[in-house]
């Protein structure tokens, strides 16, 4: 299993509109960088996401379960880009914010710390573990 990070505009697509979908889940659409899109192609059923929380609020929220893989982004009328589907797993119980990402010497490679406005990025399981300790995730 591989561990990811989704970030998203609470205002557009927040965590609680993702846990309302159940376990149908959502597709991740709307990606139009190509780091980003790489990383969605690598993704497998069963990978797992944070769900970050942009704008004011710069925090992991959830998690999420990606449960279908790659393929194309119907609202991408160039045809380029594709999306996965993810389903809300849990709540992070204490968000972990990118502050204190920023602060932890244990993330400071992460890509979130490095490479913060990229949509759609790769956690190594080290900082997946240690984040989940910090948001009180068992």
């Amino acid at each position: 299993m591989r561990y990811w990070l989704f970030k998203t505009e609470p205002d557009a697509f927040s965590w609680e509109m993702q846990k309302d979908r159940g376990a149908k889940g959502e597709p991740w659409s709307g990606v139009r960088n190509w780091q980003a899109a790489r990383n969605m192609k690598e993704m497998k059923k069963g990978d797992r996401g944070f769900f970050y929380h942009t704008g004011d609020e710069k925090r992991i929220v959830g998690i999420v379960e990606v449960i279908g893989e790659y393929r194309k982004d119907p609202t991408d009328e160039t045809g380029k880009f594709g999306l996965v589907d993810v389903k809300a797993v849990r709540d992070v119980p204490t968000p972990v914010t990118l502050a204190q990402c920023k602060a932890d010497p244990k993330l400071k490679d992460m890509v979130l710390v490095k490479v913060s406005r990229l949509s759609v990025q790769p956690v190594t399981e080290a900082e997946w573990n240690h984040i989940c300790k910090l948001g009180g995730v068992r």
